[in-house]
């Protein structure tokens, strides 16, 4: 279900996976921020961007979990730009509507507590694929390649730039040493 979201005021957006390394507008402030509730997990089968529908792949989403908290960025959309951005966002996150936009509180490292739009995952959703052990993730996202190129690359340039944040991950570490392995011993 998409937000009412009021593009006559300052919009905050949620980066997790992609968005901390490719967001895509033009970004005015960004903040370390962490978001409790949910965590990054590689629980959505892609179709269109990191795989096909003959061989998906996986992308990240935010699972929710009562327990669990996620780390990422913040951005704050430069003034003048939030209708386009909001529009932008919504033709690459809801592609194929297993993402849901949500209006969720940020609690950044600074102290401020922050309003922010995040796509979480719809666990009904037929895409969601939530629970998969981390050597399963590992063997597709080595193979998978969709429309904005390979789920290697996916999985890398993230946790490389958490690594940089200094926002350990550690399901993402290993799964960045596992994948790095299956490609070498592939000859890629």
């Amino acid at each position: 279900m998409l937000q009412d979201i009021d593009t006559t005021q300052p919009l905050w957006v949620f980066g997790y996976g992609s968005l901390i390394w490719h967001p895509g507008f033009p970004v005015e402030e960004q903040a370390v921020a962490r978001l409790t509730g949910y965590h990054r997990a590689f629980c959505m089968s892609s179709i269109h961007h990191r795989g096909t529908e003959a061989n998906p792949g996986l992308v990240l989403a935010l699972d929710q979990s009562e327990v669990a908290h996620c780390d990422g960025l913040a951005f704050r959309v430069m003034p003048g730009h939030e209708p386009e951005t909001l529009a932008a966002l919504r033709e690459r996150e809801l592609v194929s509507s297993a993402y849901l936009e949500e209006i969720v509180t940020l609690r950044c490292r600074d102290g401020r507590a922050i309003q922010a739009l995040a796509y979480v995952i719809d666990p009904d959703h037929v895409q969601y694929c939530g629970g998969l052990p981390l050597e399963e993730q590992a063997q597709i996202i080595a193979h998978a390649v969709g429309g904005r190129g390979p789920n290697t690359e996916y999985l890398f340039n993230t946790a490389d730039h958490l690594t940089e944040l200094g926002l350990a991950d550690e399901d993402l570490d290993w799964l960045a040493a596992r994948v790095r392995a299956l490609t070498a011993s592939d000859g890629r």
